[in-house]
């Protein structure tokens, strides 16, 4: 299949992404501007203009709306300022937000990030607003029971893990559990899973890990590097564990097969490649069947995206472009 049959399918598809979805904050400052506070004397940071977008899970879903898929959202968001502007960024998208949960006392995933605007760079710290406390049960209740009656009318379920705690996220053990019904139950969905620090812990959905999450989610299951053996543990029809530069490793029942990706050249943020990955590859799985297939365009849209400053989107003009040029 041609790469512009599969983008002519992708309107077709209804995507439902799952999982810890927050707002990134991008704040230029001008270090001209650093006056010391005149109650403190410590030196201000003087921000003269913000720009949001939807990161985490929301980076997914962006990639899956950009591609022109028709993309529904499923997560924890806080009734605080980030909320609102995460709920405004998600609908420029045209990405759906009615699944969203919104709760007093949570406060919405946030990542600021300073760039000094006099040299275009990111050099003081990232300011993070993060939940470290436990998913109330009503709230994780709520969030399972909105997945499963999404669930029967979707296509693709791409799930995104990541939250660094062992609390404080939405992809939780009656989460990973309702997952692995729904998958069962619809065998020819597509069940995408890409989680930080828990793949071990999902069962017979797909799995995206790259490298590092992969070796370590074996050592932390099996004690060792065996991937054949994580693929079997978790029950999983296809485990692709993405190696950057170097391509992605898809493993299923019939083997492994290192699909490679081409030659970037001074790729400009790497941030949100995986998720870039996810969105190309799951929806090309769906449309295809062909998992070979499936990586090397998540590979494509990849390295569409690593050329953009943040977390980047490739449209299907650019994909196509781009396929033209050879890096399909």
């Amino acid at each position: 299949m041609t790469v512009a049959g599969i983008l002519a399918e992708f309107p077709k598809l209804r995507v439902l992404v799952v999982g810890d979805v927050c707002l990134d904050r991008w704040c230029r400052y001008d270090p001209a501007l650093a006056d010391p506070s005149r109650e403190t004397g410590i030196p201000r940071v003087g921000v003269v203009a913000t720009e949001v977008t939807p990161g985490a899970a929301g980076t997914v879903a962006s990639n899956a709306a950009a591609l022109e898929a028709r993309v529904a959202v499923l997560g924890l968001v806080g009734t605080d300022g980030f909320g609102y502007e995460l709920g405004r960024a998600l609908e420029t998208r045209g990405i759906a937000s009615h699944l969203l949960v919104h709760a007093d006392g949570v406060p919405t995933f946030t990542y600021t990030k300073l760039i000094n605007a006099q040299t275009g760079q990111e050099d003081l710290p990232r300011i993070d607003f993060v939940n470290i406390r436990p998913l109330p049960e009503e709230l994780d209740l709520e969030l399972v029971r909105r997945l499963k009656e999404a669930a029967p009318d979707c296509d693709v379920i791409l799930v995104s893990d990541q939250a660094e705690t062992d609390s404080g996220g939405v992809v939780t053990p009656a989460m990973r559990a309702a997952l692995a019904g729904i998958a069962a139950a619809h065998p020819r969905m597509v069940v995408w899973v890409d989680s930080r620090m828990r793949t071990e812990h999902f069962r017979g959905v797909i799995a995206k890990p790259n490298q590092q999450e992969a070796e370590a989610a074996c050592l932390r299951a099996l004690g060792r590097i065996d991937y054949e053996e994580l693929r079997l543990l978790t029950e999983s029809p296809l485990l692709v564990i993405t190696y950057g530069g170097a391509g992605a490793l898809v493993i299923d029942q019939r083997g492994s097969t290192l699909v490679e990706t081409s030659t970037v050249e001074n790729p400009v943020d790497i941030c949100g490649a995986g998720d870039s990955f996810s969105a190309g590859a799951a929806l090309t799985l769906k449309v295809t069947g062909d998992t070979i297939a499936a990586a090397r365009f998540g590979n494509l849209v990849a390295s569409i995206t690593i050329m953009k400053q943040g977390t980047g989107t490739a449209s299907p003009e650019e994909v196509l472009a781009a396929s033209r040029a050879g890096a399909f």
